[in-house]
């Protein structure tokens, strides 16, 4: 090498290494969390926003995220909606190793050859009341206020990455988010997942539940709204012959989900 130059091939790929590092972290913390804001990201992962911007922006080139205005439910406040980076289908198939096309093509058999779409409804109930099992054991455990949150845990052991909070704009209930699904792509085609899912959601926390957004449906969180249970009143007086009313969690909005 002339005039004492050294190559920087080396130091040029730890460095290129470093970046690809980071970038994943920024792409695994969208998956973990949800939408986020630049703010959210520089936060979590201890980054300046100029660097998060940085990552996005690669990521974005590499349609890996996509920006995309926040969703607000609830009273939305004055001003510009802020603007969130979600995973693309693309960037959540860089984390899924699933066998979606087998998966697909094993329901449409169903659906032809084994009583249509009534029967893929009862695949996906079977398939839900095995996990279920586990979940029920973690909600069973928890105080009652802990419920949705033991259940959430439940769920991320399982690949959900879910999360429980108290839900924006509603004073007695939360949310149950989902930030990733391992059957997004075979949803899209079979909502009947989604729907089943919702019910032993319903079933498992002894309430009704809303399903106010689905990843499969195109949006960047799986979200279900959670009523906060109210503890028992005093009885109330009733007249002669007038029959009890109870609770019936299977009459609810389980299994609705957006257009």
């Amino acid at each position: 090498m002339k005039n004492g130059a050294r190559s920087t091939g080396p130091l040029q790929e730890e460095l290129a290494t470093g970046e690809r590092s980071t970038r994943n972290r920024v792409a695994r913390s969208i998956l973990d969390h949800g939408p986020s804001t630049v703010a959210d990201l520089a936060g979590r992962l201890g980054l300046t926003q100029a660097a998060v911007r940085r990552h996005l922006d690669a990521l974005v080139a590499d349609d890996v995220v996509e920006a995309r205005e926040q969703r607000v439910y609830g009273t939305r406040t004055r001003g510009r909606p802020a603007k969130v980076f979600a995973l693309t289908d693309c960037g959540r198939d860089a984390f899924d190793q699933s066998y979606d096309k087998l998966a697909v093509d094993a329901l449409r058999w169903i659906e032809r050859n084994a009583g249509g779409k009534a029967a893929v409804a009862a695949f996906a109930r079977a398939r839900l009341a095995a996990q279920a099992e586990t979940y029920r054991k973690a909600i069973d455990a928890a105080a009652p206020e802990e419920r949705t949150e033991a259940l959430a845990k439940a769920l991320s052991v399982d690949g959900y990455a879910a999360t429980a909070r108290s839900a924006p704009g509603r004073a007695n209930g939360e949310q149950l988010c989902q930030h990733h699904c391992p059957v997004a792509h075979v949803a899209e085609q079979y909502p009947q997942l989604c729907e089943a899912e919702t019910e032993v959601f319903s079933q498992l926390l002894g309430t009704h539940v809303q399903r106010l957004a689905t990843i499969a449906h195109g949006d960047g969180v799986c979200t279900t709204f959670i009523p906060r249970s109210e503890p028992p009143g005093p009885p109330t007086a009733q007249s002669p012959g007038t029959p009890q009313t109870t609770n019936n969690p299977s009459a609810s909005t389980a299994g609705r989900n957006p257009a």
